[in-house]
């Protein structure tokens, strides 16, 4: 019996000045999402997940202080207070990347997850935080997620997430299949020529392996100052048969949506019986050390 939910992705160039204070920089890049937000909504979404850091630019490109002044608490803070209020809006449940202050000094890269009817159920926190040449470079600004791999239950389905450069380690994406995600989102910010062969190579194999669907967000266009690549876009929702079912370009900010069948899932997990066929017992070696 099918059991259908309609996802989507938003990429956005972040195009928008970035002189004045970090409450200005939110406030245009906010303006940028919210009409394809309301079209997400108009359109039926049901679940819409945004790119990481999506209230600003990628300043990991450099390392400046002046950044820190993005942070906001989560929940509490007037970014997830708004966006609580968009979901109960338009009945959509939302998972919004922002830069979570935990208290001063101590910051993260963290997913505020928000029901359909604004009720804020929770945030994850990115695990793997990189430090990778050229203008990479996260631990400046970010420290390691300590909340596990949470799977929230809501509105519209089972969602788990998973942001950016998570996404190059198998062993998370394993935990959100095992704690239950029926959709695993990861927002990112990745560039050509560093990542892109693995854009659709990676994330298709974390559906397969785990027997859930992805929505995969990249940013798009270049950022200046910095120019450290160009954001290739192309954020796709796949099955859990790794194939790609809806996708994005690489050139313009997009809203992409998708129907997800999520029948799909106990349909391929009645063939592929990975869950019941792993030794977990073997497994210690990739924990010792």
């Amino acid at each position: 019996m099918a059991r259908v939910v309609r996802g989507g992705l938003i990429q956005v160039k972040a195009d928008v000045p970035l002189d004045g204070s970090a409450d200005d920089i939110k406030r245009r890049m906010i303006d940028r999402h919210l009409p394809f937000i309301e079209d997400a909504g108009r359109r039926g979404v049901q679940l819409l997940c945004l790119q990481e850091l999506f209230y600003g630019p990628y300043f990991c490109a450099e390392q400046q202080v002046r950044w820190y002044d993005l942070v906001e608490r989560v929940p509490g803070g007037p970014t997830t207070r708004l966006m609580q209020n968009v979901a109960k809006q338009y009945g959509m449940v939302l998972v919004v990347p922002l830069y979570e202050e935990e208290m001063t000094g101590v910051y993260y890269n963290t997913a505020a997850v928000i029901d359909a009817d604004g009720t804020y159920l929770g945030k994850y926190r990115k695990h793997h935080i990189p430090h990778v040449a050229p203008g990479f470079w996260e631990k400046f600004y970010f420290r390691p997620g300590n909340l596990g791999y949470p799977v929230f239950e809501t509105a519209a389905c089972r969602v788990g997430v998973y942001i950016c450069y998570d996404r190059h380690f198998p062993e998370g994406a394993r935990i959100l299949g095992l704690n239950g995600a029926e959709v695993v989102l990861n927002p990112s910010a990745t560039v050509a020529g560093l990542s892109e062969y693995l854009w659709k190579l990676e994330q298709p194999a974390h559906a397969v392996a785990n027997g859930y669907f992805v929505g995969a967000i990249n940013r798009v266009g270049v950022e200046a100052p910095w120019n450290i690549g160009e954001f290739y876009g192309q954020s796709y929702f796949c099955d859990p048969r790794g194939r790609i079912v809806a996708e994005a370009g690489r050139t313009e900010s997009e809203l992409v949506v998708a129907d997800l069948d999520l029948a799909t899932i106990q349909e391929v997990r009645n063939t592929w019986q990975f869950y019941r066929d792993r030794r977990p017992e073997t497994y210690g070696a990739i924990v010792e050390g």
